[in-house]
């Protein structure tokens, strides 16, 4: 019943049990993982153009990315207030750093979508079905999912350190373990099976990650769904994070999800100061590493 779940946990696993030493190929593995990214993105778009029924699909996609973004923000924000409630994390602001460029930040958020919205126009006006497309993006998504391990391995984290970190290691299981509540809460809202559900709620803001692996396993439609939602996500963190981050620190950085190690650390890092950076590092590190993991598993689970 897992075979389909060991697709995405041994490449993950055996790029995490590789540690390199050279900074040119941490390098290369770094540019390797973004020309990937965008790669499978733009043939998740070819998918969605080359879709029977485009315009009805993308207006069911709406409702269902809709449903999702809003379940899982009152899920995330109530289970972590509920968290920095119970344990309180105290921040000293005068650490802040400078000002955080939003404007790179918006348009570093827009390439993926536009890669999505490349692929779609020329799967939609241009290219001819093309079946061997879906083995293509299942061996790049695997390659990808390799290269990924490499770099959570190389990123010069201590493992134990980061467990170790009670805050960051609450915030993770906090928000992971509301993301799925929303799943479980959400699936006869989206018209799904359960398992699907809790997979399309386990990206965790990761979006880069979440529509391809969504996406070659239940087709460029949901794939779509997933990308969308934690594109959103991701929106609404950067718009979020400086206004809520002093008073609810834990609902800030948690609510960036997976993101809060690399994309959203510089607005967390400017709006809540020094204190929150190892937090922030600590719940990203864990929820990129598990929502890979939790989304083969339920996949799988719900035959996929």
């Amino acid at each position: 019943m897992l075979a389909d779940a060991l697709l995405i946990l041994v490449p993950l696993f055996l790029g995490f049990a590789i540690t390199l030493t050279h900074r040119s190929l941490l390098t290369l593995v770094h540019h390797g993982v973004d020309a990937l990214v965008y790669f499978i993105l733009a043939l998740l778009g070819v998918g969605l153009g080359q879709m029977e029924g485009l315009g009805q699909q993308l207006s069911a996609m709406a409702i269902q990315v809709g449903v999702l973004v809003v379940g899982l923000l009152i899920l995330n924000a109530a289970g972590l207030w509920l968290w920095h409630r119970w344990q309180p994390m105290v921040i000293d602001t005068g650490g802040q750093g400078g000002v955080t460029s939003y404007r790179r930040l918006f348009l570093a958020a827009v390439k993926p979508l536009a890669s999505v919205l490349v692929g779609l126009l020329a799967g939609w006006f241009l290219l001819p079905a093309m079946p061997w497309v879906e083995d293509l993006a299942t061996w790049s998504l695997m390659l990808l999912l390799f290269l990924i391990g490499l770099q959570l391995r190389n990123a010069g984290l201590s493992l134990r350190r980061l467990l170790l970190n009670r805050q960051g290691l609450g915030v993770a299981v906090t928000l992971a373990a509301s993301s799925l509540l929303a799943g479980l809460l959400l699936a006869p809202l989206l018209q799904v099976p359960l398992f699907q559900s809790l997979a399309l709620s386990s990206g965790f803001g990761w979006y880069s990650l979440s529509g391809i692996v969504i996406g070659d396993a239940l087709g460029p439609a949901w794939g779509g769904v997933a990308f969308l939602n934690d594109v959103i996500r991701e929106i609404i963190a950067l718009a979020l994070i400086p206004v809520v981050i002093l008073r609810r620190p834990a609902v800030a950085i948690g609510y960036g999800g997976a993101t809060a190690m690399d994309f959203t650390l510089p607005v967390i890092r400017s709006s809540g100061g020094l204190d929150c950076v190892p937090v922030a590092i600590a719940s990203g590190f864990i929820l990129s590493f598990i929502s890979p993991v939790l989304m083969g598993v339920f996949l799988s689970l719900g035959g996929h």
